[in-house]
């Protein structure tokens, strides 16, 4: 596929705003009309209505791993959530290896890649390299600018 014929649509909304529904939703929409759907996915945990953690899904295997738990030790960490240094490498390789793909999913690149430089690192790497004609990346909208900052120079 030539760059030109990419397209990349940024969803912005606060945490907890419906970012990772509306993949979910635009997945289905994509499978049900046969179309290769690739990437990674963030969906939360919760337990009687509260947020526990955050999971991890590869789309294109369906494996998960939990990614993120509230409270605990260790690093990363970013407000409340402790980041699985396991979970992250997973996710590193599931990004360095994407598919072709007509849709390419990436729920979220957040603080953790933008302001700290861990997690997802290689995120931004795996938007501008792989092969697909549509991306669907979610992003908080403090988090926005940066994400076209880093995303926009490197275009061909």
């Amino acid at each position: 596929m030539r760059k030109r014929d990419v397209q990349v649509l940024l969803l912005t909304a606060p945490s907890g705003g419906g970012k990772t529904t509306i993949c979910l939703r635009t997945i289905e929409l994509a499978q049900a009309r046969g179309l290769c759907v690739a990437g990674i996915l963030s969906p939360p945990v919760e337990q009687n209505g509260v947020k526990t953690a955050i999971k991890l899904r590869d789309l294109s295997t369906g494996q998960e791993r939990i990614l993120a738990r509230r409270g605990g030790e260790g690093e990363p960490r970013v407000g409340c959530w402790t980041f699985d240094p396991a979970a992250v490498a997973w996710g590193q390789k599931v990004l360095a290896s994407l598919p072709p793909c007509d849709l390419l999913v990436i729920d979220e690149i957040g603080p953790l890649e933008l302001e700290m430089g861990a997690g997802l690192t290689n995120a931004l790497d795996a938007l501008r390299g792989a092969s697909y004609r549509l991306a669907l990346v979610t992003v908080r909208p403090a988090l926005v600018r940066a994400v076209i900052m880093s995303y926009a120079p490197h275009q061909g």
